[in-house]
């Protein structure tokens, strides 16, 4: 699988300077793609979109309105979609930004192409009352890439972009949009609608909890939100968190047998773990079945990294297996080292048990 940088490349440039030429006849196509390659060659992703978005500047028309009425003429064409739009939505954000009528609308209008959800955090910072009187005709929007784009643009701790600091202070204005979209007929909205819930919950869980309670009986689309939202605060054990998903943190629920297949392994290599669960007591209930991986750090022993398991209704006196295995890979935002390194079993957010392997570097080629 390629990097996705290179998805902005010598030829998505030309194929977006078509598109601009046949918006707009007098784009200067030459300029625009001149040394593309070399200027692109050394730059990351979000660099290359910039970049790109530096170019638009000086080859679109300086005037904004003119320029605006470019892009909306080039989304005319269904050609004019994917990545090669991206850098038009930074372009926006850049040139626009005191021209808020006009850039929003032209936003809503590309994010159905590629998401504008970056692109619309500089108007929250400098026009929060235009953009919340947008996000919230928004909501009604017949497409729902732009009612996505209301729950996706303001999430605090959206990934990619820079934090919103006024919402992971008080997430109450977009609180106030996800009541609207919680219930949304799409999916697509209703996944990014738990994704901010979800974000809420890192800093404000008794709100986010609080919206959890209520969501939680207005339908069956809602209670999905509610149980992908509460995510984090679940693997955390929250009592609460783990009772509006069903779960019952109180129930007796032990570890019979929890082992691992080897005590020894190299980086790259899998190792699988085996627990048996039994519950005692008069009446079923429903387990959250999580597993963590405490990994060493060069400074020592990290905090543990909750992975979803499964989820089970156990039945009294009744055992239930579980098998699952773990590949320790050095991973972009994960670099192993070597050391003992421990896995355990956490159900309704108690740990149950627990093993603790030897993780070793892998031999070098030729060794």
């Amino acid at each position: 699988m390629g990097d996705f940088k290179d998805e902005f490349s010598p030829a998505l440039v030309a194929t977006l300077a078509g598109e601009l030429r046949r918006a707009w006849p007098a784009f200067p196509v030459d300029r625009f793609t001149g040394d593309a390659a070399g200027a692109l060659a050394p730059l990351a992703l979000l660099a290359r979109v910039e970049h790109l978005a530096g170019r638009l500047a000086g080859c679109l028309p300086a005037e904004f309105p003119a320029a605006a009425a470019v892009l909306w003429r080039a989304l005319d064409s269904a050609s004019f979609t994917g990545w090669m739009t991206l850098p038009c939505g930074s372009f926006v954000a850049r040139a626009g930004l005191d021209h808020p009528h006009l850039a929003l609308p032209l936003l809503a209008g590309l994010t159905p192409r590629f998401s504008s959800e970056g692109p619309l955090r500089p108007f929250l910072e400098r026009h929060p009352d235009v953009t919340f009187e947008y996000l919230h005709r928004w909501v009604e929007d017949p497409d729902e890439h732009v009612r996505r784009l209301v729950s996706e643009g303001t999430r605090p701790r959206l990934p990619w972009a820079p934090r919103l600091r006024r919402f992971l202070e008080d997430p109450a204005p977009t609180i106030a949009l996800l009541e609207r979209l919680v219930d949304d007929p799409s999916a697509y909205v209703r996944r990014s609608v738990a994704n901010h819930l979800n974000d809420i919950s890192k800093d404000h869980p008794d709100l986010a909890l609080a919206c959890g309670r209520r969501w939680t009986v207005a339908g069956d689309r809602a209670a999905w939100v509610v149980r992908h939202g509460l995510r984090t605060l679940a693997k955390r054990g929250d009592p609460e968190a783990l009772a509006l998903l069903g779960a019952d943190h109180g129930a007796d629920i032990r570890a019979t047998a929890f082992g691992l297949d080897r005590d020894r392994i190299r980086i790259g290599e899998a190792v699988t773990f085996t627990a048996t669960l039994v519950l005692s007591g008069p009446v079923s209930a429903e387990a959250v079945i999580d597993y963590r991986v405490h990994y060493v750090g060069a400074r020592g022993v990290r905090s543990p990294k909750v992975f979803k398991l499964t989820r089970r209704r156990l039945v009294p006196g009744t055992p239930v297996t579980l098998r699952r295995g773990h590949r320790f890979e050095h991973v972009s935002v994960r670099r192993l080292y070597p050391g003992p390194h421990t896995i355990d079993l956490q159900v309704n957010g108690r740990v149950l048990a627990g093993a603790t392997f030897e993780l070793v570097d892998r031999p070098e080629p030729g060794s």
